[in-house]
């Protein structure tokens, strides 16, 4: 999950307040959850005021937990959790959403990206200069047939191509964002193949295929309630066995099952230790050197994949500074890898090279390599 914090102070309004449709809506939707749990409508107001103001400002989080009741601290746990809340200025025209995620990425949401990059703003978040146009990357918005697609606000634009988008960002930007027809943008209609369809193409056929359907359903259906009726009939009960004469005894033996649950009560502590590594020595030679806790603390919570848990760990090794993860070699990374018992990740996460971008010029100069915010 995504480390989402609020805009700058810089950017931030003094106050906020719903407008009078608003605050009509606002207690419409209030209304709508029981006695005592009005709290729960803390996200469709949020979203209300991000639609008034185009984004959730601190302001809105705090006057919308005042109003419900409720801490300013779990408004803004609701607000930073949900990535529908936009937490920074966006365009005042368009605010441009590119899924990049498989389907779309395969079709070329890379190209989007860049036309956005070129069009808007080389990073993400971020708007143009006239503030009028900002985008960002996304996950799955639900059109992977129709890839490369982009959202605008409550709009889909699918099948689409670097020239087309560029068309589109243009329109916005003039103000016409309003004469752009939502939905695939290559002429084909929902989702029906590129080429057209190939099969059902009457709807005489189409009706056809489905009463068909439907009378075999009906005949399946009849031919087992048929079937299933002489078996509904209550049989007679048979007469009980007479009692059998006593067996003679014979030798009893241990019963397999307490023989197995013996067996299993012996074996199970032996396979949890052998499938649980234990966790290399403090006194290896290939544990990173510590240092004494400095005056300023890196926030190591910026490297993806550190929590504040693994920071604690972090800390409690002496590790503090973004300059001392950048310096790892990699038997110093298999032992932090197998302290936290992480099987690969700080490789997979590649710690390293974040913890050199943020050492070298913290956050700006994350995004300049990474393209994105530190998550």
């Amino acid at each position: 999950m995504s480390v989402r914090r609020l805009a700058d102070a810089s950017v931030q309004p003094a106050s906020f307040a719903f407008n009078k449709a608003n605050a009509a809506a606002a207690e419409q939707w209030i209304a709508k959850y029981p006695k005592g749990r009005e709290q729960s409508a803390i996200i469709p107001l949020l979203m209300i005021a991000q639609e008034q103001e185009g984004w959730v400002t601190k302001a809105a989080i705090e006057s919308i937990s005042d109003m419900l009741g409720m801490p300013r601290i779990r408004g803004l746990e609701v607000a930073t959790f949900y990535t529908q809340y936009q937490l920074n200025p966006v365009g005042t025209r368009a605010h441009i959403q590119v899924c990049g995620t498989t389907p779309c990425m395969l079709r070329g949401s890379e190209a989007l990206m860049d036309v956005c990059r070129s069009k808007i703003h080389h990073d993400q978040f971020h708007t143009n200069d006239k503030g009028t146009l900002s985008w960002e990357e996304v996950e799955c918005l639900g059109a992977c047939v129709n890839a490369p697609m982009v959202m605008i606000f409550k709009d889909t634009f699918e099948d689409l191509t670097p020239e087309r988008l560029a068309e589109i960002i243009d329109l916005y930007d003039a103000g016409k964002g309003a004469e752009v027809k939502p939905g695939p943008q290559n002429g084909r209609h929902g989702s029906e193949p590129a080429g057209g369809l190939k099969t059902l193409t009457s709807e005489k056929a189409i009706l056809k295929s489905t009463r068909d359907k439907e009378a075999k359903a009906a005949a399946k259906a009849a031919k087992d309630a048929a079937a299933a009726a002489p078996a509904a009939a209550p049989a007679t009960p048979a007469p009980a066995p007479a009692a059998a004469a006593p067996a003679a005894a014979a030798p009893s033996a241990p019963a397999p099952a307490k023989l197995a649950a013996v067996d299993t009560a012996k074996t199970a502590p032996a396979k949890a230790a052998a499938a649980k590594p234990a966790k290399p020595s403090l006194d290896d030679k290939n544990r990173p050197a510590g240092i004494e806790k400095p005056a300023a603390v890196d926030d190591l919570k910026l490297i993806s994949g550190v929590g504040p848990k693994i920071e604690g760990v972090l800390h409690s090794l002496g590790i503090y500074t973004f300059a001392q993860v950048a310096s790892w070699k990699k038997a110093e990374r298999e032992w932090v890898d197998g302290y936290l018992s992480f099987h690969g990740r700080i490789d997979r996460d590649d710690w390293v090279k974040q913890a050199k971008a943020l050492a070298k010029g913290g956050v700006a100069e994350y995004i300049r390599v990474f393209g994105k915010k530190p998550v």
